[in-house]
């Protein structure tokens, strides 16, 4: 729609995977040093953690990228309340063939698999993303499937990635033998502006842009608005695009932005409830104007009074 208007190949800020635009900030590059630090030391059980959107399924998919030609990795996506058997879902992450017909018996052809990969010098991981949805007892049956692993050697490896509740769980009195299992933890926290700029600029390019066509302006409103979560980034700045299109602009600044936020009453925009929504009129609309002046510069050094 936008994009041969903006001399782009492709959308920029598209919520569907693609590889061309993995964008690892500072904070993504420490997660994914922790996270192969944690398969390299051997540890037993590795904790991740972030908000909605802030980037942990990219941050899994660079993982396995960079672990699957050493090792076994299970992946397991789908967790929900009535997740049911932790051990079919085991056995189908790693595509084990199985005819048990109960959980001993599935518990038996997993420990099988687990001693082959072992004597083969495979070490094999299972990641878990949003295991903030698994229920107690389901945590608890994951810890003891680490039982499998002796002393001397660590022969199956746990990876969970979930949303901050996971902590609060895993901090629950019944849960107390797993969180002591717990070798490594990292939160992954929003982008800073300087990385919100960087990662706007990064898609724009990606996507063919030659132009700066976000004005710093823009990006700080942004910043402002998605509160750095990576997933609102993508959501505002995209309908940016379109309604810049549609005013047949060129250039975005903060106004863009403020539009953009102004339409939407959904989303998880952060720190819209009470902020800025620029009034017909005109001398509210300077009031509002110059409140968000002073917002922006307190939360970017960005003065929104020198943009376009």
């Amino acid at each position: 729609m936008y994009t041969k208007f903006y001399g782009l190949t492709k959308k920029p800020f598209s919520l569907i995977p693609d590889p061309s635009f993995l964008y690892l900030s500072a904070k993504h590059k420490k997660a994914l040093t922790t996270l192969q630090y944690g398969l390299v030391s051997q540890a037993g059980f590795t904790v991740i953690t972030g908000e909605i959107g802030s980037g942990k399924t990219t941050l899994v998919r660079s993982l396995l990228e960079k672990i699957q030609a050493q090792c076994e990795v299970g992946l397991i996506t789908n967790t929900h309340s009535a997740f049911g058997d932790l051990l079919t879902w085991v056995l189908a992450a790693f595509n084990i063939e199985s005819t048990a017909s109960n959980k001993a018996e599935r518990y038996r052809a997993f420990v099988d698999f687990i001693t082959e990969k072992s004597n083969s010098g495979t070490r094999v991981v299972l990641i878990v993303d949003e295991a903030q949805n698994m229920d107690i007892q389901t945590l608890e049956e994951l810890r003891l499937l680490s039982n499998i692993n002796t002393t001397q050697e660590i022969m199956l490896q746990l990876v969970l990635v979930g949303q901050p509740e996971l902590v609060d769980k895993l901090n629950q009195p019944e849960l107390v033998q797993f969180s002591q299992r717990i070798s490594i933890e990292y939160h992954l926290n929003p982008l800073s502006y300087e990385e919100t700029e960087k990662y706007i600029d990064f898609r724009l390019k990606v996507a063919g842009s030659t132009e700066k066509i976000f004005h710093p302006s823009a990006c700080a409103a942004l910043f402002y608005y998605s509160g750095g979560v990576p997933r609102l980034i993508n959501n505002l700045g995209d309908l940016a695009l379109v309604f810049a299109f549609a005013a047949d602009k060129k250039k975005i600044n903060w106004k863009v932005i403020v539009d953009v936020v102004s339409e939407r009453t959904t989303g998880g925009i952060k720190r819209f409830e009470g902020k800025i929504c620029l009034s017909p009129n005109i001398i509210e609309r300077a009031a509002e104007a110059e409140k968000l002046r002073r917002a922006l510069l307190e939360a970017t050094g960005v003065d929104i009074s020198k943009s376009l």
